[in-house]
């Protein structure tokens, strides 16, 4: 898996790509189905303890995540747009019925370009509010975590 790390220009978005080896069907069903949320979705040894998802425009997710001393961390949200084996928008501004949820963090932005030979150009995209989300996205080690969940879920989508 070929990788590439950035910021970009305007200091208010964190990227990730990656040429994985899965199709984008694979990856979108790691993306979208809670079984298999529950296995990728944040670094080992944190673990994700509850995943609720309704992949659709205006949809609710929650994802739960559980640190190694077993503290919760529940990070509710809303999809924006869901293109099948494509794309994926969300964000942490709403919850359920277009709830403001307090001080809004980013857009997450993920895209699958399939390469035609059973690979996948993987890009995901952090869009915050403000520069200063943007560089506690940054502190809290968002190129480590993104980019080492992506290669956690290659190895889950190669084995589907």
């Amino acid at each position: 898996m070929d990788s590439e790390a950035q910021t970009s220009a305007d200091d208010r978005e964190l990227v990730i790509t990656r040429h994985i080896k899965a199709t984008p069907e694979k990856l979108f069903r790691c993306w979208t189905e809670p079984d298999l949320i529950k296995e990728w979705f944040c670094p080992k040894p944190w673990s994700i303890a509850r995943a609720e998802v309704d992949v659709r425009p205006g949809g609710k997710s929650l994802i739960v995540m559980r640190s190694p001393e077993g503290q919760e961390f529940p990070n509710p949200g809303v999809y924006l747009e869901v293109v099948p084996n494509r794309k994926i928008v969300f964000t942490d501004a709403f919850t359920s019925g277009w709830e403001p949820a307090g001080e809004p963090f980013m857009v997450a932005i993920v895209t699958f370009e399939d390469q035609g030979d059973g690979t996948t150009l993987y890009t995901a995209r952090a869009r915050h509010w403000t520069k200063d989300a943007t560089e506690r996205h940054k502190s809290m080690g968002f190129h480590e975590g993104w980019s080492k969940v992506a290669e956690q879920l290659e190895d889950l989508a190669r084995t589907l």
